[in-house]
């Protein structure tokens, strides 16, 4: 492998390194691993963050970037035996975004870059199915008008609706060869009447167009949102990563499909993802149609799932942690897209640190640096009690654990401006896209009609600790009237409370009551009391817990005082493990009944008023500090 070279912008995948995420971003640096690791990806390269860099910098591509491209190109062509551009035998790139840290915000994948109207006669004849390579090439016009150009979506979706509607099909999968060579041509009018330049026909144009649309979708509002949400530095750029198209909407054998070498939102030791055949991976990611479970690859092609299940071991062994993988299955051929430490749960956060400790992966300290006191505050977030009282409407897909309640709300905008009002929501639509990432951490939770455990609603929600049900396919959504309808007549208006159980998929009308969580009781009461009543999944978290927590007092150097105020606080502190109080803020005494007598002190209008107000107020302060130095009886309390 190459070492990292000054004005190098161009590494194939053979040349990057594991640890080399700032300059390859995250996913070429894993594409890099994996190539590296002797796991079949398909050939490609990374563009460099440096690139990026430069680019924003100064407002265009470095100076010897496009004939490292060039080159790279070419490397490619050598590898897999097909010309870029090519009519008779054309070799087909996706175009992907990668920063050094995951991004829901950045750009969306563009698939098929190098289809033309001859190229795509060409990849007929190699695939021997016309229909697959028309569509293909609408795809490609479809996502190049919307992702690179910033064309909207809804010509394009129309034009869609209005194909299947004309063969009375339900899926872009069933439409006929000639129908989709009628949407290339509806979409190329699409792109010349939205941007005022046709299509280009130049694969070298289209990829030199996307790979800038990458480097601009690190500063769009959505990426901007992100990176403040999860705390990540402006100035890193992202890389770009190119690479050979492999298709699993090909016709028999073939197939798409996202795993997780643990389930992601509770941590348990399965394989675990969704399988799409005949589809490509945005397909899934998308959530426009609704997934199998990874199973249905084993039916389907024994083989290459046991070699599936052989490399997701393979990469949590070298990971040492759980791992978020994309692949396709090309007429029986396994390829490996992607693969990254995957989100996961606070719940599945704790679980798998504690596994993996327990299984020797790592050691204790590690699993201590595994979690975070974010991810302990949501476990300690309320579930919902007694459900057996609540009004099911519907069940979709268990996503993103936890228990939400809220005001129903379709659209991102107006799920924002309801939350900045004080308002709770949950934001339901089709499928999200990177263009909800607002509403999506403004709302309660989320839930979808459409989409699978590895939809973009179920990762973003999980990384953000937010609850998601995804997949309630009962839901028919009218998002112009603005409500959905289920099976026997009911409908749901927005503004219309629901609750929403990311834990067993289930939506109920109206507010749920809910109680505290089992981690809380874990902290009042102690391991056994939490366990009693808990169910394997509950009991198994509430121990993860305790041996974290067990180690992180083992290994810290600080103590922990509280924030209290109130006896109440105290206690409830002392309970938790506090070594005592850091700040008792005295003025937090005189909120409640007690603000009134200090209003009539602030209003006295003489001496004797105001005393009579400090003589109600004196001995209920006098029994506060008591009660609170009762509580803390042995340990130090600091009072402003």
């Amino acid at each position: 492998m190459a070492e990292q070279e000054a004005g190098k912008y161009v590494y194939s995948f053979d040349e990057g390194r594991m640890h080399w995420k700032d300059l390859l971003g995250g996913k070429g640096a894993n594409l890099a691993e994996m190539t590296n690791m002797g796991i079949p990806v398909p050939p490609g390269f990374t563009i460099t963050t440096e690139a990026c860099q430069d680019y924003l910098k100064h407002g265009d591509e470095p100076a010897d970037m496009a004939a490292q491209v060039d080159a790279a190109i070419h490397t490619v062509e050598e590898s897999v035996g097909r010309g870029f551009g090519d009519p008779e035998n054309p070799l087909l790139l996706s175009v992907r975004s990668g920063s050094k840290f995951s991004m829901p915000g950045m750009m969306d994948t563009v698939l098929d870059i190098g289809l033309n109207d001859n190229t795509v006669n060409g990849l007929a004849k190699m695939a021997g199915n016309d229909q697959f390579a028309w569509d293909s090439y609408r795809r490609l016009l479809s996502m190049f008008g919307r992702t690179v150009l910033g064309l909207p979506a809804a010509p394009f979706d129309s034009a869609l609706e209005d194909a299947k509607a004309s063969e009375g099909v339900k899926f872009d999968i069933e439409l006929h060869a000639d129908t989709l060579r009628g949407l290339t041509d509806r979409y190329k009018q699409v792109i010349e009447e939205g941007s005022g330049e046709p299509f280009p026909q130049d694969p070298r144009r289209q990829l030199e167009l996307a790979i800038l649309a990458v480097f601009d979708s690190w500063n769009t509002d959505r990426a901007r949102l992100y990176r403040r949400q999860e705390r990540i530095p402006g100035d890193l750029g992202t890389a770009v990563n190119v690479q050979t198209m492999v298709f699993g909407n090909i016709g028999e054998n073939s197939g798409t499909g996202v795993a997780f070498t643990r389930e992601p939102a509770t941590g348990q030791k399965i394989a675990y993802g969704d399988y799409l055949p005949d589809a490509q991976g945005e397909d899934v990611v998308a959530g426009i149609r609704n997934t199998l479970p990874l199973t249905a690859l084993r039916d389907q092609d024994e083989a290459a799932y046991n070699q599936l299940i052989d490399i997701m071991n393979q990469l949590e062994e070298h990971y040492r942690d759980l791992c978020d993988i994309e692949f396709t299955v090309e007429r029986g051929k396994l390829w490996m897209l992607q693969t990254r430490v995957g989100k996961r749960t606070a719940a599945a956060a704790f679980r798998i640190a504690d596994q993996l400790m327990e299984e020797g992966v790592i050691t204790g300290q590690e699993a201590v640096d595994r979690v975070n006191g974010a991810q302990l505050a949501q476990l300690m977030f309320p579930q919902f009690a007694d459900k057996s009282q609540a009004d099911l409407l519907t069940t979709g897909m268990s996503a993103s654990p936890g228990a939400a309640v809220g005001e129903v709300m379709f659209e991102t905008p107006e799920a924002v401006e309801a939350t900045e009002e004080g308002n709770d929501v949950i934001l339901v639509r089709r499928e999200t896209n990177p263009d909800d990432l607002a509403g999506i951490v403004a709302a309660r939770g989320i839930l979808t009609s459409r989409g699978g455990k590895t939809s973009h609603a179920a990762v973003v929600a999980r990384g953000l600790g937010k609850t998601a049900v995804c997949g309630a396919e009962e839901m028919t959504i009218d998002q112009e009237n603005k409500l959905f309808r289920l099976p026997d007549g009911r409908e749901v208006r927005e503004g219309d409370v629901i609750s929403i159980d990311g834990s067993t998929g289930e939506v109920f009308a109206g507010a749920v009551p809910v109680q505290p969580s089992a981690v809380v009781q874990y902290f009042e009461s102690g391991v056994e009391a939490a366990s009693a009543d808990a169910d394997e999944d509950t009991r198994e978290l509430v121990h993860a817990v305790d041996r974290i927590m067990s180690l992180a007092d083992e290994y810290r150097d600080l103590g922990v005082r509280a924030n209290a105020d109130t006896p109440e606080d105290a206690a409830r502190a002392r309970r938790m493990g506090a070594q005592g109080i850091g700040l008792c803020r005295t003025e937090h005494m005189f909120l409640g009944e007690r603000k009134l007598i200090v209003q009539r002190l602030i209003l006295a209008e003489n001496d004797e008023e105001r005393q009579a107000a400090f003589d109600e107020l004196l001995p209920r302060q006098r029994e506060d500090f008591t009660q609170i130095l009762e509580e803390m009886d042995g340990l130090p309390v600091t009072i402003r």
